[in-house]
C-alpha cells in the first residue's frame, strides 16, 4: 500500500490531470487501486487477451490506464482529466512498484549484491 500510495502522489506531482485531494484520499485511493489490480485486471487481461497479443502486449498499458480511471471514478477527491493522464499516471505508478520491488527485493528487505572477481 505505501509503494502504491508514493506512486500516486509522484503521478499526482508530475503529471497534469492527476488530481488527489489530502492524504486520506491518496491511502483510499491505493488501497483501491491495489484491490481494482488483484480482483478486476486479472479478468479483463484475460478478455483482452487476442487484443493484447495483436499489440504485443501495449494494450495492457491500456489496462492499466482503465484500471486508474476506474479507481479515480469510485473515489471522490480523485480525478483524471482524461485518458493521457490516465495512461501516464499508470505509467509512473508501475514504474514506481518495478523500481521499488527492484531495490527491496523478494524478501521484502534491501538487499546489497556484492560481486567478488575469481583469480
Amino acid at each position: 500500500m505505501a509503494i502504491g500510495a508514493l506512486g500516486l502522489w509522484i503521478a499526482q506531482e508530475i503529471v497534469r490531470g492527476v488530481e488527489i485531494e489530502g492524504t486520506d484520499t491518496l491511502l483510499a485511493a491505493a488501497v483501491l487501486l491495489g484491490v481494482a489490480n488483484a480482483l478486476v485486471r486479472p479478468v479483463v487481461v484475460f478478455l483482452t487477451f487476442p487484443i493484447t497479443l495483436v499489440t504485443l502486449g501495449l494494450f495492457l498499458l491500456v489496462i492499466n490506464a482503465a484500471m486508474l480511471g476506474l479507481v479515480a471514478s469510485l473515489l471522490p477527491g480523485f480525478s483524471l482529466s482524461g485518458f493521457g493522464p490516465a495512461l501516464v499516471g499508470s505509467i509512473v505508478v508501475s514504474l514506481t512498484g518495478w523500481f521499488a520491488s527492484w531495490t527491496i527485493g523478494p524478501t521484502g528487505r534491501f538487499e546489497i549484491l556484492i560481486a567478488k572477481r575469481r583469480r
